[in-house]
């Protein structure tokens, strides 16, 4: 059974709640990212920030010349989730049903990594 663990992505960028937040909409263009995972200083996972975030906050800030604030301030605090070992076939559903670009991944409580829609995408390929 192909599970996340093995088409997620393990080398993620992340993001500090306390970053302010023209600097993280920064990263996510120089890495190319749609998005990234807010982690405090224990590595715990405590938001997502996207582009779709980013981009209200940049756009408004770039037109009315007004400091923007922390990635704290705009970052998702809800985030959805997906552990390591669920069944690939199970997170695509996830995807078609919630519309999401992304989710974390978690194990045993902790950030692994990150799975995107077309790494889900790959592993279907591969299965089929």
């Amino acid at each position: 059974m192909d599970m996340v663990k093995d088409y997620m992505s393990a080398n993620l960028v992340t993001l500090s709640p306390s970053m302010p937040i023209l600097a993280a909409a920064r990263q996510l263009v120089e890495y190319r990212i749609s998005g990234a995972p807010v982690v405090d200083q224990q590595g715990n996972l405590v938001g997502l920030l996207s582009e779709k975030d980013c981009m209200r906050i940049a756009l408004h800030a770039g037109y009315h010349s007004e400091a923007a604030g922390t990635v704290a301030e705009y970052m998702q605090k809800d985030v959805k989730t997906v552990d390591a070992e669920r069944n690939i076939v199970d997170v695509a559903m996830m995807f078609i049903e919630d519309g999401y670009r992304r989710y974390p991944v978690m194990m045993d409580g902790r950030l692994v990594g990150q799975i995107s829609r077309r790494d889900v995408l790959k592993a279907l390929a591969v299965l089929s």
